[in-house]
């Protein structure tokens, strides 16, 4: 099997497993609890804490969550106010806003899915961006969405899911949301980072463990989340010329035909989304079924319904359907990629009469 479908999990990364086996074989004390062993796990976590909070900004604090869907509810509905968020939104934003019933405006994207910051109206209390959309990779202008929710009194909250570690975090930013199964670490587990002074009515109820959010967190999937942060942060260069290659070689092998979809330019570049007039997605993807790749985002799929990321930035439904994504990242080699793109391409071609 050929992974590449990065942008819905990334492997984990074999430091991540080494430092999470300790916890999971013998250290299975409650780090809430007094005795020495809860203790020596506690201090497993806040380790795990500030290694996750190296790559985010200053003067805030990291609290772990069950995951980036429950950062984002938390965030969203424990602020008060109108919400404004963009059209390309990850859904645990879009639906959570939604569920409010507060008002909501919600910002479109241009044909290479980028939005146009814009004054924020009276009233609104929360504005919501993804600082690199997950279907399409285009990074969003997060410093100037926060300055102007900061000018309406309101805050600015960053789904960083996709961009953490990967793209520099603005410092105006308030919340923060990211995961670690996107980052070479385990599934299970999230933060939400909050900038001092600011306090969020729980989301959670029964015992207040993490000082706004309750649950008993794993001292395993915390220092397997420490471990990851702290590669992206080591291998940062090394991960972007990495991604920076299988890039280039990719579209030199996909030749004509396909169309990308989103910026070039304004992208994270393991990210790749491309479509070709007339292909059937559900055949590819049968006719390379050793070849782990999305048809659009993987929260999304099944549902029969064209991607509303694709089609916010302007494409038919058919467009939209005849799409691929293609993820790749630190253990994607070149020689599979090619092999992939190769045989992709072929398959895609196969089609036609």
């Amino acid at each position: 099997m050929i992974y590449l479908d990065y942008q819905a999990t990334t492997p984990l990364a074999p430091e991540a497993l080494k430092a999470m086996l300790p916890w999971l074989e013998q250290g299975h004390a409650n780090p809430h609890s007094p005795h020495r062993a809860g203790r020596q796990a506690r201090a497993a976590v806040e380790v795990a804490r500030d290694q996750v909070a190296a790559l985010l900004p200053s003067g805030g604090r990291v609290v772990f969550t069950s995951g980036a869907t429950e950062a984002l509810n938390w965030a969203i509905k424990g602020a008060t106010g109108g919400i404004t968020t963009t059209a390309i939104e990850h859904a645990a934003v879009l639906d959570s806003a939604r569920a409010t019933g507060r008002p909501l405006t919600v910002l479109p994207v241009d044909r290479e899915g980028v939005v146009a910051p814009q004054p924020v109206a009276a009233g609104t209390g929360l504005v919501a961006a993804m600082l690199v959309n997950n279907e399409v990779g285009t990074v969003q202008p997060i410093a100037a969405l926060a300055d102007a929710a900061h000018r309406a009194g309101a805050w600015m909250l960053c789904d960083a899911v996709q961009g953490y570690g990967r793209i520099p975090l603005p410092d105006t930013i308030d919340l923060v949301a990211i995961s670690a199964h996107k980052i070479y670490g385990p599934k299970g587990i999230g933060a939400l980072w909050i900038r001092d002074g600011i306090t969020l009515p729980p989301l959670l109820h029964g015992g207040d463990q993490e000082g706004g959010r309750s649950g008993t967190l794993s001292p395993a999937l915390c220092a397997g989340f420490g471990a990851a942060a702290r590669l992206m942060a080591s291998q940062a260069d090394a991960d972007a010329a990495h991604v920076e290659r299988l890039w280039s070689r990719a579209i030199e092998r996909l030749g004509p035909g396909w169309t990308l979809n989103g910026s070039a330019e304004r992208r994270y570049r393991g990210n790749l989304n491309v479509r070709r007039e007339g292909l059937d997605v559900a055949r590819l993807m049968s006719d390379c079924r050793d070849i782990a790749f999305s048809a659009g985002s993987a929260c999304a799929s099944g549902s029969g319904r064209p991607s509303h990321v694709l089609t916010a930035l302007g494409l038919s439904d058919r467009e939209a359907k005849s799409s691929i994504r293609i993820g790749f990242g630190r253990y994607t080699t070149e020689a599979e990629l090619v092999e992939a793109i190769d045989r992709i391409d072929m398959a895609a071609k196969a089609q036609k009469p």
